[in-house]
Formats: structure tokens, sequence, C-alpha cells
């Protein structure tokens, strides 16, 4: 599992963490403060999508059988 989970990581942490720092960037009222707020929506991103990679390889295993 850690491996398809790894996997997943990757792809779902890049995804979060785009998402973040591209609501960042478009809000006009926080100009000015973005040396501050992306590094902090990367690490937002980076632990958000452990847990939610380890539950999606559990359910991805489970749909496939372990195949």
């Amino acid at each position: 599992m850690t491996k398809v989970a790894i996997l997943i990581h990757i792809v779902l942490a890049t995804v979060i963490m785009g998402v973040l720092v591209i609501a960042i960037l478009a809000m006009p009222s926080l100009r000015g403060q973005e040396k501050v707020l992306i590094p902090a929506a990367v690490a937002l991103g980076f632990l958000v999508s452990i847990p939610l990679s380890a539950v999606l390889s559990k359910k991805l295993l489970a749909l496939t059988k372990g195949a």
C-alpha cells in the first residue's frame, strides 16, 4: 500500500498546493502577504494530502483487490 500511497501523494500534494497558491495570488486583498502565505499554503497542501492519499490508496487497493 505504501508505494501506491506515495504515488498518489505526489500527484495530490501538487494539485492541492497549486490550487492554494493560485487562490492566494488571485485575491487582491492578499497582495503584499505572498511571502508568508505561499510557503504556508505549500506546507498545508503537503500535510493535508498525506491522510487523503492514504485513504485513496486503501480504497483503490480495495477496488482492485490488491492487483
